[in-house]
């Protein structure tokens, strides 16, 4: 049976991990520049109403408590892609390994 050869298994482990997360980080951040560019957006029109007395003082705790949701549902749904984007390199880095200790072995393993 071939032996794994260590540098060229952490190179391959690397590579899959790279290509996920480069083309996952891309998307992550044109989520991310969006829904702050929509917050920030936000912030200074409430800004704006409350400077100018378009947003009176009896309703400007409703509008910064949207701000508040808006920034709270952004860090949600960030973590919750971080996650998926976790859990695929894990998938990948996992099959890399199954495959060369297969190589190594002769035998079949089921990636988990």
């Amino acid at each position: 049976m071939a032996q794994i050869n260590v540098r060229r298994l952490a190179s391959d482990m690397q590579k899959v991990a790279t290509e996920i997360i480069g083309k996952d980080v891309s998307t992550l951040r044109g989520f991310t520049k969006q829904q702050l560019a929509a917050i920030a957006q936000q912030a200074a029109l409430v800004a704006a109403g409350i400077a100018d007395g378009s947003i009176a003082k009896d309703t400007q705790d409703f509008f910064l408590d949207s701000l508040e949701e808006m920034a709270r549902s952004f860090v949600n749904t960030l973590a919750g892609l971080v996650s998926v984007i976790a859990e695929q390199v894990w998938n990948a880095l996992v099959k890399v390994l199954w495959e060369a200790i297969g190589k190594a072995t002769g035998i079949s393993l089921v990636v988990p």
